[in-house]
């Protein structure tokens, strides 16, 4: 087992894990983004203004970094793991098109949702056309294996999508049907991010299944995180706009330990927001019971025990500065609610 994640402040000034993480492979960063512009070019206008209006919004890039962090740590690097981290980049930002259209969302990286400036129908092909780029990208690797990681990735993170719409305002979700659902939706384009690295440097065994592992418990553990920020966190921090998934009817982990720990007339109120019309009153109400019940700390519990594995899974790998500096991102991504 890993060392503990706690979170903790940063101290005044220190760089976050992913800023050091881009420091040490900045080279191969600056490398991944120029590809990302060059592939999202077009003749057509709107494509390169649309995608350009999501992707330079200020995204981290975890996902990508991670891609080429695990390709270094395994003795990799070059043409191969760049293109795979900039399909991994275009994946995860048609993702974000396509849930901002079904979400109806107003905000995303801290800018006005692109479907609310070039519309749902633009939006939704500009993110297709980032979906093809993808695999442009993961052809040219060469790579029969890595296509294959990153396909199965995209079709999972579908299936997670519509399991997602499909459990929409359904007050009786499970908290094993939600972990299925971000297992899905968020776990598998991280746990493919890193895999496709290790297996594009040449080491498809024991090493790429580790960092699958990483990536997978990684993700469940961002996802964890985003869900309790929704109802106790900042928009500034989350770079979309809280109680969104409440005005979405979206039963998530803090929800599902307020319900389950609530008498009969708290359930009787999430059944009801849940499945109807939902007030700003009735979110401050919702906010109010999950505090109540401890729902956000629960649920910071479970991300955290989520990180803790993520970092058990490195252990298994060669300690080097990229393993170390990959152990620094759960501890981040737990952070973010601090």
């Amino acid at each position: 087992m890993g060392p503990a994640v706690h979170p903790a402040k940063q101290a005044p000034g220190a760089p976050h894990a992913v800023d050091r993480l881009a420091a040490l492979l900045a080279e191969d960063l600056a490398a991944v983004d120029a590809i990302i512009h060059d592939y999202m070019t077009s003749p057509v206008g709107v494509i390169p203004n649309l995608a350009a209006h999501l992707i330079d919004a200020g995204g981290k890039r975890i996902r990508p970094l991670i891609t080429l962090a695990a390709a270094r740590l395994v003795g990799g690097g070059g043409d191969g793991p760049r293109k795979l981290a900039a399909a991994v980049e275009f994946i995860h930002s048609a993702t974000l098109l396509h849930d901002d259209v079904v979400d109806l969302s107003s905000m995303r990286r801290g800018k006005k949702a692109a479907n609310l400036v070039w519309g749902n129908s633009a939006s939704v092909l500009v993110g297709d056309f980032l979906f093809a780029r993808s695999f442009n990208l993961m052809v040219e690797t060469g790579d029969i294996q890595v296509l294959d990681i990153l396909a199965r990735a995209a079709s999972v993170i579908a299936e997670g999508e519509v399991m997602q719409l499909a459990a929409a305002n359904d007050a009786d979700t499970t908290r094993e049907r939600y972990m299925q659902i971000i297992e899905a939706k968020t776990a598998a384009l991280f746990a493919a991010a890193a895999k496709a690295g290790a297996v594009a440097a040449g080491r498809p065994g024991a090493e790429a299944t580790a960092l699958e592992a990483f990536g997978r418990e990684l993700g469940l553990a961002f996802q964890l995180v985003d869900d309790a920020l929704d109802y106790g966190g900042l928009a500034d921090a989350m770079g979309k706009n809280a109680g969104d998934d409440f005005r979405e009817g979206k039963v998530t982990l803090p929800v599902i330990f307020a319900r389950d720990a609530g008498d009969e007339a708290e359930r009787g109120f999430w059944r009801r927001v849940v499945t109807g019309e939902r007030s700003d009153d009735d979110f401050h109400r919702a906010v109010a019971l999950v505090k109540r019940h401890d729902a956000i700390a629960l649920t910071l519990d479970a991300a955290r025990a989520h990180a803790e594995a993520a970092n058990a899974a490195l252990q298994k790998l060669p300690a080097n500065a990229y393993r170390e500096a990959l152990e620094a991102l759960p501890a981040f991504v737990v952070e973010r609610a601090y």
